[in-house]
């Protein structure tokens, strides 16, 4: 698969997953988005971990191991061979990123994503040691609103994101706000 046509369809807001019939192109009506402003909430209970420094933050330290952890968090994956290949290669060329806690010198959780201009689009999280995912996402968000990022597209609702005030986007305003982010020039790293 040609690189700058996956850049090119991700920015149109589609995305790539395999759900055992080999990896396809999706897109959806509505998508979930990561508030990057005062709408984003803290969990209570998220609070105290925060405070207690239990976590360092990395980006992209472990690509790989942020890959396999997010491959195999479930059991059944999404995240075929194939789909791993083609992340290899966004994050050769500066765009998959992971966002990454560590415990101890151990990974233990992080998020899977990809940075075009100012739109940070979601693909996968996951955890080793508790609420180290979430921890990973409050981190995260701050990165991105330091950097100038205009989006986070989390794709699909879930209630651990509607925790975070993580709102959904008929797909016509979704793409507009998009194609305004994907323009943005601003950098992950």
């Amino acid at each position: 698969m040609n690189l700058e046509e996956v850049v090119n369809r991700y920015a149109r807001g589609y995305f790539l997953m395999d759900n055992g019939d080999g990896l396809e192109w999706y897109r959806s009506r509505v998508h979930a988005l990561v508030p990057l402003d005062g709408r984003f909430h803290i969990p209570k209970s998220l609070r105290r971990s925060l405070n207690a420094g239990r976590f360092a933050v990395r980006i992209d330290s472990d690509f790989a191991g942020v890959l396999e952890g997010c491959a195999n968090e479930h059991g059944e994956t999404w995240i075929s061979e194939e789909l791993k290949t083609i992340y290899f290669a966004l994050h050769a060329a500066g765009y998959a990123h992971s966002f990454e806690t560590w415990t101890e010198d151990a990974l233990a959780g992080g998020i899977l994503g990809i940075a075009i201009g100012g739109a940070f689009i979601g693909e996968s999280m996951f955890y080793r040691v508790s609420e180290a995912s979430k921890i990973a996402m409050v981190w995260l968000v701050e990165h991105l609103r330091a950097r100038g990022f205009g989006l986070f597209d989390a794709q699909i609702q879930n209630p651990h994101l509607a925790r975070f005030g993580a709102f959904e986007m008929a797909e016509e305003e979704f793409l507009e706000r998009l194609r305004l982010a994907v323009l943005e020039p601003v950098s992950f790293g």
